[in-house]
């Protein structure tokens, strides 16, 4: 089953810290958003392979926006 890593709140994307294919650990840093001025790190919960990145540097992402899918 895949895990969708959505937004939790309206933001920038600062940085994308993966690429598809790229196999990841529960706890690994997907990417950084940005918002007031406070760089906040989104991490994967479950471990697994990164089969989407759906936002790039300078996107804005709203609340609920898929970032990232992990299967």
């Amino acid at each position: 089953m895949a895990e969708m890593v959505a937004a939790e709140m309206v933001a920038n994307v600062h940085s994308v810290a993966v690429s598809v294919g790229d196999q990841v650990d529960a706890g690994a840093t997907l990417l950084i958003l940005e918002s007031m001025k406070m760089e906040i790190p989104v991490l994967c919960e479950d471990g697994g392979l990164v089969s989407e990145v759906k936002v790039g540097p300078g996107d804005v992402v709203q609340e609920g926006d898929v970032l990232v899918v992990i299967s």
